[in-house]
């Protein structure tokens, strides 16, 4: 279990959620284009760009490493939501999830080797926005926390306020579904259970 970990993702949210676990790891920051594809499924483009961020870090290591590459998406109707380009995007955004229910979709993928994937997969969360009023959705704004959050929001913070309810993974809305890639490392064997305090390499 000697194992470099290293998280292919500058997001202090996934920086801290791995951190509030115990595991041991490194941030290095990737490169990807982040263009949909014409068509292109939301998962299959969330699954496409985490795989790219894992294999764009890997591709350049040596030694014996597992690289997490991670992308987390917000959908509703089949429509990807990303970040917003500025307060007017926010506030569609923001008036399109109100009321209503979406899908948050966090796609992670670990790379081994130079071009080799161990593990792939996408988490789904549903997420229940109760109806916001125009001058919440204007003070929210304020706050500047929408403007780099996929869907306008973040649940762990100011967000919070207007999250009904979910059904799935908590830190998959986060950025990272912890459950699913500790499992994955486990199988990898580069975590092993609980030693004292937390994951142990």
């Amino acid at each position: 279990m000697n194992s470099r970990i290293i998280l292919a993702s500058t997001s202090p949210r996934r920086k801290e959620l791995l951190q509030s676990v115990g595991i041991k790891f490194e941030v290095i920051a990737p490169l990807s284009d982040e263009s949909f594809l014409h068509n292109e499924n939301p998962k299959v483009y969330a699954q496409r760009l985490a795989s790219e961020k894992a294999l764009s870090v890997s591709q350049d290591l040596e030694g014996d490493f597992l690289v997490i590459g991670a992308d987390t998406i917000v959908v509703i109707d089949n429509e990807i939501l990303g970040k917003p380009s500025d307060e007017k995007d926010a506030r569609a955004i923001l008036s399109k999830i109100s009321g209503r229910e979406h899908h948050v979709l966090t796609a992670f993928s670990i790379s081994k080797a130079k071009n080799t994937i161990m593990h792939s997969e996408v988490v789904d969360t549903k997420v229940q926005v109760k109806t916001l009023e125009p001058d919440e959705i204007e003070g929210y704004i304020k706050t500047g926390e929408p403007m780099d959050k996929a869907g306008a929001y973040g649940i762990q913070g100011f967000g919070a306020f207007m999250i009904k309810g979910i059904e799935g993974s908590y830190t998959n809305v986060v950025g990272l579904p912890l459950v699913e890639v500790i499992e994955a490392l486990k199988k990898l064997g580069a975590l092993r259970l609980f030693c004292g305090d937390g994951f142990r390499k």
